[in-house]
């Protein structure tokens, strides 16, 4: 997992959390492997770092000789495609490890780049599964059946769950050792935390009664504001000590590109619209959220305008729906004078 400080922390040291930090020893190396510990990283919320903290600290433990192997348990495919592998582009995911009998681990199972780490990857397809799995005998324990085979071979199974508390998560809890909660230091992220509790703790009465947390991680910490300390300090306060020591520091280069913010209205008829083409998408195995959906269009219609300037959809668009606005000339104008002047540019390149 990566380093949230710039030195190592120093046994009684006070970090971020308000208390000193423990010593933390390096881990003994192993003479044998198996049988895996199982961890189930989840949260219901979405964008907390559940998929980061899978393939980080899955890569750490890798790193100090354990055999590990990462679960994609959420329809998005978020780990797989973070561990360098296209959802749609293969054949066998965890969907048809869980319904189909004939298909073996193996048949699922790939190499990462990362050395002694594997995963068994996840597409569109498992949000199917969901629905299937209702009328199954023992609904909530045929993800452990068929991770039973692989225990034998591997130190640790880490499970990146979907964000929510669906029959998909409660699988995973049902099969699971330990929870990890990714949480981020943020006041809405912390509403919905007593809600997961609550089903840990049915899942732990009810269906598996070796269920423990391991804690709680806090992410996207910002030491500058005052929001994110006040709410790492209520995590600790809730939680006492099953918050790590470790936080997770908000890095921005990742958030750079989405900085500027705007507030666009649509009709009714365009939410529709909008709706369409995120089903259409699903259909064929893209699966994408409105706010990415609109944002690759732009960049589509952008690219379309640098190549043909007037000729563009957008610039025909633009002009015929405002054809009856005296604004419109401008921007017609504005456009149709960066197509000139791409093209004086080319005929300048093209003479040279």
């Amino acid at each position: 997992m990566a380093a949230t400080r710039l030195t190592e922390p120093q046994a009684g040291e006070l970090g971020p959390t308000g208390r000193p930090y423990s010593a933390f020893p390096d881990p003994e190396p192993l003479l044998e492997h198996g049988p895996a510990r199982i961890v189930a990283v989840c949260n219901q919320k979405g964008g907390v770092g559940k998929t980061t903290t899978t393939i980080n600290l899955g890569a750490a433990l890798a790193e100090q000789g354990r055999r590990v192997l990462l679960v994609d348990f959420d329809p998005q495919g978020a780990l797989s495609v973070g561990l360098g592998i296209q959802p749609h582009d293969i054949d066998n995911t965890v969907y048809n490890l869980l319904m189909e009998r004939d298909v073996t681990p193996h048949d699922v199972l790939y190499k990462t780049s990362v050395d002694d780490m594997d995963l068994l990857p996840s597409n569109i397809d498992l949000s199917g599964a969901e629905v299937q799995l209702v009328h199954e005998v023992g609904r909530e324990y045929v993800l452990g059946g068929v991770l039973q085979p692989l225990m034998a071979d591997y130190d640790m199974v880490m499970i990146d769950c979907q964000p929510s508390l669906g029959l998909l998560t409660i699988n995973a809890l049902a099969c699971a050792d330990s929870v990890v909660i990714p949480l981020e230091c943020e006041y809405f992220a912390m509403r919905g935390v007593a809600l997961l509790m609550e089903t840990i703790d049915k899942v732990s009465r009810r269906l598996n009664p070796k269920l423990t947390i391991d804690g709680v991680l806090a992410t996207m910490y910002d030491s500058r504001t005052l929001h994110t300390r006040e709410v790492l300090a209520s995590m600790v306060n809730g939680f006492g000590d099953k918050v790590f020591h470790t936080v997770i520091n908000r890095r921005a280069s990742g958030r750079e590109r989405h900085t500027q913010k705007i507030t666009v209205y649509l009709s009714a008829e365009e939410l529709l619209d909008l709706e369409r083409a995120r089903l259409a998408l699903l259909r064929y195995g893209a699966a994408a959220d409105r706010g990415r959906i609109v944002r690759e269009a732009i960049a589509v219609l952008l690219a379309d305008l640098d190549a043909r300037g007037m000729d563009s959809l957008l610039a025909r668009r633009i002009v015929s729906a405002n054809r009856a606005d005296p604004g419109s000339d401008a921007v017609a104008d504005g456009i149709g004078q960066g197509s000139a002047h791409q093209e004086r540019a080319t005929g300048t390149t093209e003479s040279a």
